[in-house]
């Protein structure tokens, strides 16, 4: 719906879609760096900077070019937050499991698992989005979540570090998300240099999917 008034690209991250995956170690840097290259390219086309809109780790990777480059002129970020020290968005023993999952081969059970156990997302949620039509490519990626899990100890991506973020930031947060999103959100907000708020009443973590009119508008208010 946003495309209605925006032109927006939508982007394949590392390892998702038609985008491959990088050969050696992974580094949530690297994501960085592929947000603020291609935003480059896009503001080079468009004669100017561009908007970025990033849900959850995408919302991290947004924050995190945004560091990195000009081009991006505002960032709104679902959920993006990294956690305040002494907080965690992992369950206690979720790689374990997860990691049996997926070397087991059953990356729908894997994506399952993260979504309610990481995202909180309830049982009804998850039951609507296993039968979206998109559900497939998202498990066929379930093999990314382990790497993106412990990429979020990074330095790089630490709160004081996507604090110092200069542009506009909206931040999206689900009034019904587990506490542990709204105290990320909250921590963020506090140091960034022009930052916003704007809860999705009744939303969780995929408010995308199951709110798209409210994610929509609160988009298109600060765009706007």
């Amino acid at each position: 719906m946003l495309g209605v008034s925006f032109a927006v690209y939508a982007i394949d991250r590392r390892g998702r879609g038609a985008s491959g995956d990088a050969e050696g170690s992974y580094s949530i840097k690297r994501e960085f760096e592929d947000v603020a290259a291609i935003t480059e390219t896009l503001a080079a086309d468009a004669g100017g900077p561009v908007d970025v809109f990033g849900h959850s780790y995408g919302g991290r990777c947004a924050l995190g070019a945004a560091l990195l480059t000009d081009a991006i002129r505002r960032v709104i970020s679902y959920e993006g937050a990294p956690t305040p020290p002494g907080s965690s968005y992992h369950p206690p023993g979720i790689e374990d499991r997860l990691g049996q999952r997926l070397a087991a081969g059953d990356r729908d059970g894997a994506l399952s698992m993260f979504l309610s156990e990481v995202v909180g997302m309830g049982a009804l949620d998850l039951a609507a989005y296993q039968a979206d039509p998109i559900w497939p490519t998202r498990a066929a990626a379930a093999g990314t979540i382990l790497r993106e899990l412990e990429a979020e100890a990074d330095p790089a991506a630490s709160l004081d570090r996507l604090g110092a973020v200069r542009q506009p930031v909206l931040q999206l947060l689900g009034g019904e998300s587990l506490p542990v999103f709204g105290n990320a959100t909250f921590a963020l907000d506090e140091r960034l240099a022009d930052g916003h708020i704007v809860v999705i009443d009744g939303a969780r973590h995929a408010a995308h999917h199951t709110h798209p009119d409210k994610v929509v508008r609160a988009a298109q208010a600060f765009l706007t």
